[in-house]
């Protein structure tokens, strides 16, 4: 008997309250069509899990989101910590990689770091640990049959870490060894320049490492921020796998019971970004094609204005092969592989909205021409109510995706405790769908002429300067030109102290 199948977040039948699956036959007398468009598919139905069946609040301070999967006897347990780049101390720029590095990586008070590797090899465990940004992570995946083992090892890796000598020193050469290669490719200078000016010098997430920074970072440094920031009460919890969620319970309480020190309340995230005057800025790389990013001032993600934009962006670049962007400069025209554009909604602070391709070196002004273009278009008319109707039922359709299996429903209720948008608005993810719905021609119309602003635009070129500004002879457009004549041109980074070099100057070879 034929069947209809609808699309489904589960990766099997035991899946429960994350998943929702649409099953139904079809009637006996339906004619096979003659064509793939002219299948019909019941609407998709799917309601995204409520945090509250799955969250609790440990005696210790974490919250925790548990979410039982006995599909394979492993346990996944995934902690975020409220600690990032922002809290660093001035002149120790780089303390954050090498805590969040060498956490799990260098020893604890019982084991060195060869028998702690030793250990976790032995019990075919995984323990890892980052900082990146605005968080810091620590995760632990094992058999079941091992969690109390694997706990307890866990418990010494946050309590007592080692930060073994030998170990922060070798880290320490890796770090440098990154920073000699920050102007090797083209694709790490635009990502650094388009951080300068879309949020300023002087924005926290701005302060990169240096070879001095890295060098006065001593093992009290990582001791004394460890335990500064590593304490329960700044702590979110995701656990998923084979487990009983009251045995889970009581093995997390024990794990935070009793810990030797009390820790510091973050400070707020810093918001003083500053972007830059509007225009062109240049920064000179003799490479074989030019990176191009337009930015504009963006949005946090709880704007009333946010599911208006997301439908807008993916009209205008962020669908893929059916946005308008990519139509203009990949299909039509031919001058780029890859391109479009992304308008998140900020966490702590309102991320840019960019606009980004590759290029030949002397077509790059044209395709940047099309892409202002494109973004002009967006504001002038009314979108069609076929790309409306496509971007959004893309936007439902994928949303399953975000819940396909256990591990990610406790990493996305996790997140939403995490970066506050549960406590301020804990029905979110039941609201993604009939907000997306609501979405009208007139809105992205709206949005898209009060946000996309051409006299505020500030452009990153990055590639061969004299063929960049020679043009393609074809199409007569001034890259210079393009806002106001108001150009540019920056210099490379020295890339172990970030001080700006002199126009036209390579950084001298590391000895």
């Amino acid at each position: 008997m034929a069947l209809l199948i609808g699309l489904s977040a589960c990766q099997s039948r035991k899946s429960t309250a994350s998943c929702a699956v649409a099953v139904r036959p079809a009637a006996a007398n339906t004619t096979i069509p003659d064509r793939p468009e002219k299948l019909s598919f019941a609407p998709l139905e799917f309601h995204p899990p409520k945090p509250e069946l799955y969250r609790v609040l440990l005696a210790a301070g974490p919250v925790a989101y548990l979410v039982p999967d006995h599909e394979l006897p492993l346990v996944n347990l995934a902690l975020s910590i409220h600690t990032g780049d922002w809290v660093e101390p001035e002149g120790k720029e780089g303390l954050t990689d090498l805590c969040g590095s060498l956490l799990t990586r260098a020893g604890t008070e019982t084991r060195t770091a060869p028998e702690l590797e030793e250990r976790l090899a032995f019990l075919a465990a995984s323990l890892s640990s980052g900082i990146q940004g605005a968080q810091g992570s620590v995760s632990l995946n094992l058999l079941a049959k091992d969690l109390d083992e694997g706990l307890a090892i866990l418990r010494e890796v946050l309590t007592s870490p080692r930060f073994q000598p030998d170990r922060i020193e070798l880290q320490k050469q890796h770090m440098l060894q990154d920073m000699q290669q920050r102007n090797d490719e083209s694709s790490h200078i635009e990502h650094q320049e388009a951080g300068f000016l879309a949020y300023g010098e002087n924005f926290w997430d701005n302060r990169h490492q240096t070879a001095a920074s890295v060098a006065a970072i001593t093992r009290d440094d990582l001791l004394a921020f460890h335990k500064q920031w590593f304490w329960p009460s700044n702590f979110v919890v995701a656990a998923s796998g084979d487990f009983d969620r009251d045995a889970m319970v009581k093995k997390l309480e024990t794990l935070f019971a009793n810990w030797p020190w009390g820790g510091t309340a973050p400070p707020p995230i810093p918001t003083n970004i500053t972007m830059a005057a509007a225009g062109v800025y240049l920064v000179d790389k003799e490479v074989n094609q030019g990176r191009v990013e337009l930015l504009l001032p963006g949005i946090m993600r709880n704007n009333p204005d946010y599911f208006p934009l997301i439908i807008m962006n993916d009209i205008l670049g962020g669908g893929g092969f059916s946005s308008r962007i990519v139509n203009r400069v990949r299909s039509d025209e031919g001058l780029a592989y890859s391109a479009g554009s992304s308008f998140p909604g900020g966490v702590y602070f309102p991320y840019a909205f960019t606009a980004s391709f590759q290029s030949k070196s002397r077509t790059v002004a044209y395709a940047t021409a099309i892409v202002i273009e494109e973004m002009k278009r967006m504001a002038a008319e009314p979108v069609a109510v076929e790309e409306l109707e496509n971007a959004k039922k893309g936007f439902i359709d994928r949303l399953p995706r975000s819940f396909a299996s256990k591990a990610q429903v406790a990493g996305v209720l996790a997140a939403e405790e995490f970066t506050g948008r549960y406590r301020t608005d804990p029905d979110y993810w039941q609201q993604v769908v009939p907000r997306i719905q609501a979405v009208t021609r007139e809105d992205v119309q709206r949005v898209a002429k009060k946000y996309l602003t051409p006299d505020r635009l500030v452009i990153l070129g990055v590639g061969a300067k004299a063929d960049i500004l020679k043009g393609d002879p074809a199409h007569p457009v001034a890259f210079t030109n393009l806002v106001g004549g108001k150009f540019t041109e920056l210099p490379l980074r020295d890339p172990l102290t970030m001080k700006p070099l002199p126009i036209g100057e390579s950084p001298a070879s590391p000895k």
